[in-house]
């Protein structure tokens, strides 16, 4: 056999290997509740946003179900025939976005016209009439962050963050959003992207960088918290379709 490149695995999915390797030898057998996600970190020696990134991408798979306020249990599949996940963690791309979007608020502080932070609350408006309408505001979210990424003028640094931006329509952000996006968390990150424009239009490098990075924190804190005690269709209060 010939020798083949040793590729490296996002960690994330080493996690859902080993736990479906567990699930398929029958060490967690189906419809039990598997260890809480804390004893999973624990034991595994990784962290806790790790493991929820693995059983999140479980879960896309089939093999679990997130019972809120119950816990995760193995469900009746075949492992062998499971949809393997291989998209980017969600959490890994808020913390890439976090480090490449803090730097361009700071520059878009330091260049942006009035008629270019316009745009910026025109974006924001969007966003409310989105929510308003009952909606997830996801395109007054990426017009206001690509946006951000053209005042710089520099096409690279554009495609990164409308491509990172767009990894919120991958299996694995698309099913995290699901447990964890609602019209408050929403509402939430819309005053951030407030900050963000006034900040902007303060022409403080310093606090746009700081509101950025907040705002981006805060995204990832959203995803990280105790899983809802709701269920899902009692917390979503907003659509995933566009208008």
């Amino acid at each position: 056999m010939p020798i083949q490149t040793i590729a490296p695995r996002r960690l994330y999915r080493q996690i859902a290997d080993q736990l479906r390797a567990l699930i398929a030898c029958g060490e967690f057998a189906v419809g039990t509740r598997l260890p809480p996600e804390r004893d999973l970190a624990t034991q595994l020696g990784v962290s806790r946003p790790s493991v929820r990134e693995a059983l999140i991408a479980l879960e896309v798979e089939g093999l679990v179900e997130v019972r809120m306020g119950s816990g995760i249990y193995v469900r009746h599949a075949d492992a062998r025939a499971a949809r393997r996940v291989t998209a980017e963690g969600p959490l890994e791309t808020l913390r890439a976005r976090a480090l490449i979007e803090s730097e361009l608020a700071a520059q878009a502080a330091r260049q942006m016209k009035k008629a270019q932070i316009a745009g910026l609350r025109e974006a924001i408006a969007l966003m409310e009439q989105e929510a308003a309408a009952g909606r997830e505001p996801s395109r007054g979210d990426r017009l206001f962050h690509t946006r951000i990424a053209e005042a710089a003028d520099n096409s690279v640094l554009l495609r990164m963050v409308t491509e990172l931006f767009d990894e919120r329509h991958n299996p694995l952000y698309e099913q995290l959003g699901s447990h964890f996006e609602t019209a408050q968390t929403w509402a939430s990150a819309i005053e951030e992207h407030r900050a963000v424009v006034e900040a902007i239009a303060a022409h403080s490098p310093q606090a746009a960088r700081a509101a950025m990075a907040r705002h981006l924190a805060n995204s990832h804190g959203r995803f990280t918290a105790h899983w809802p005690a709701q269920s899902a269709p009692e917390r979503r209060a907003l659509s995933r379709k566009s208008a």
